[in-house]
């Protein structure tokens, strides 16, 4: 299903166990089941998915204000604004809120999106963050030695001071956990723009423009 570019393997795991997979015709809750996709007909919420044979990989520079999913139910901003006319079944891979700005990668390889999500392999994230106020030495170093969360310690991996920006390196995916670092040093975030995930950078890209990541990319991440 994940590699259909039904969703990541994650989301593709709920699917299973709420019952809104069907192979044959019957529902399906076992994970790890195993099929033949060429013969056996596989229906998510009653619509027939198809195997794919080829794989896409974006990435893509989402502007503030953007939601990070590929549809909403109030009509608000989201990904499927950009690439809802694509072929492909497009999910993306590495989340960020509304109101952050920077690095998404989009796929509908849902292996490969596992393996670059993951936090067991442990890819690095690079932000960088402006905050309400200048971050002083004693927060920076603060920030260095780890700050204490409501769920667990946040030690960033590398923290640097770029200008009025600080550039943050973290591998963890908790939710929203670079504005909650911060929040916790009392100097809320004002721009949150992500711009490398693993060895994928964002580079010049434009705000609301993609590209096909390279084959070394795709390799590396």
């Amino acid at each position: 299903m994940a590699d259909s570019g039904v969703a990541s393997r994650r989301a593709c795991e709920e699917l299973i166990l709420a019952g809104r997979v069907k192979v044959d015709g019957r529902i399906i809750r076992t994970l790890g089941t195993k099929i033949d996709p060429i013969n056996h007909k596989v229906e998510v919420d009653n619509e027939l998915i198809n195997s794919i044979k080829t794989k896409t990989y974006i990435a893509f520079h989402k502007p503030k204000g953007v939601l990070s999913t590929m549809s909403d139910p109030e009509n608000r901003p989201c990904l499927a604004d950009y690439f809802g006319s694509f072929n492909e079944r497009l999910f993306h891979v590495g989340r960020l809120d509304k109101e952050s700005e920077g690095l998404i990668i989009l796929t509908n390889d849902g292996q490969w999106a596992h393996e670059a999500t993951h936090p067991s392999f442990g890819v690095r994230k690079t932000y960088l963050v402006l905050c309400d106020q200048e971050v002083s030495n004693r927060q920076l170093e603060q920030l260095k030695k780890g700050v204490g969360l409501e769920d667990g310690l946040a030690k960033p991996i590398s923290v640097e001071r770029r200008g009025a920006w600080i550039e943050l390196v973290i591998h963890e995916g908790r939710n929203q956990i670079v504005r909650r670092i911060f929040e916790s040093l009392g100097n809320p975030v004002e721009r949150l723009v992500r711009t490398a995930i693993g060895s994928v950078r964002l580079g010049e890209l434009p705000v609301a423009r993609w590209r096909a990541l390279q084959s070394e990319e795709i390799v590396n991440l």
